[in-house]
């Protein structure tokens, strides 16, 4: 590993190089924040993707992708003299000395749970913070994600189950309700029910410390690899899943789920 110095240098090369093709590069020196916003969003997922596969080698390059930006961010904050690397460096220096009393404070915390509740009580109390627990939301987060962040906020602040065993009754009340509304084919209640059935799912996940979008991109990568088996087992048959039928398409998923446990 590197040392602090050799750390330092590299951040300092890293910003060299921002400057040079700021300056002599036409397609960085045309980017705007506006122009980068979606390219951010793109690296930050394939940042997630490999560290869904714990691939060290790809995360560090998916980290350098991701730092970049904010990089470039900042170069372009400095432009309009309106902030620059320091000062992103500076604020969070700042924020997370605050956030952490415990550590640079006299404040007590000997759990992560304690952490987390004054972290959130902190951020309230912070001048121009989140003036409500759920605040502080990003309204432009993916659903599942937003759905677990709300509900962790609202635990943060005391409204929680009393026992996570209690969820399932939550749970089964949705599920009860959504069938009703199936029976009933009204498709906006469907929705409504079907968004609460997923919402109580997500509480159930978060009560019993799994992360449901964690959870969720499993089950997504574990079918995709079945699909796949499942596609090249007909094209080893000279034949396409439309011409096969349902029987024997599930015979060969069951095959790989016995392959690929």
């Amino acid at each position: 590993m590197h040392t602090l110095q050799e750390k330092m240098e590299a951040f300092a090369s890293l910003l060299n190089v921002m400057d040079e093709l700021r300056i002599k590069c036409p397609w960085d020196r045309k980017q705007t924040y506006q122009s980068l916003r979606t390219n951010t969003i793109e690296e930050t997922y394939e940042l997630c993707e490999a560290l869904l596969q714990s691939d060290n080698y790809n995360i560090a390059r998916e980290l350098g992708d991701l730092l970049l930006h904010i990089v470039f961010y900042a170069k372009i904050g400095e432009e309009q003299e309106a902030f620059d690397i320091a000062t992103v460096c500076n604020l969070i220096r700042d924020k997370l000395i605050y956030r952490h009393p415990h550590v640079f404070g006299a404040v007590e915390a000997s759990t992560s749970k304690a952490v987390e509740h004054n972290w959130e009580q902190l951020k309230l109390q912070e001048k121009g913070g989140n003036r409500t627990v759920l605040e502080g939301v990003p309204s432009s987060l993916p659903s599942v994600a937003k759905a677990h962040r709300i509900q962790d906020k609202a635990r943060n602040a005391g409204f929680d189950w009393t026992e996570r065993e209690q969820v399932w009754d939550k749970v089964a009340e949705e599920l009860d309700e959504l069938r009703t509304e199936i029976a009933n084919m009204n498709p906006d209640a469907m929705e409504d029910e079907f968004g609460d059935l997923f919402f109580s799912l997500i509480n159930a996940a978060r009560l019993y410390k799994v992360n449901p979008d964690n959870a969720l991109e499993r089950t997504n990568q574990k079918f995709i690899r079945r699909f796949n088996y499942l596609e090249a087992k007909a094209a080893s048959q000279n034949r396409k899943l439309s011409e096969m039928s349902l029987e024997e398409m599930e015979a060969i998923w069951e095959e790989a789920k016995a392959v690929q446990s």
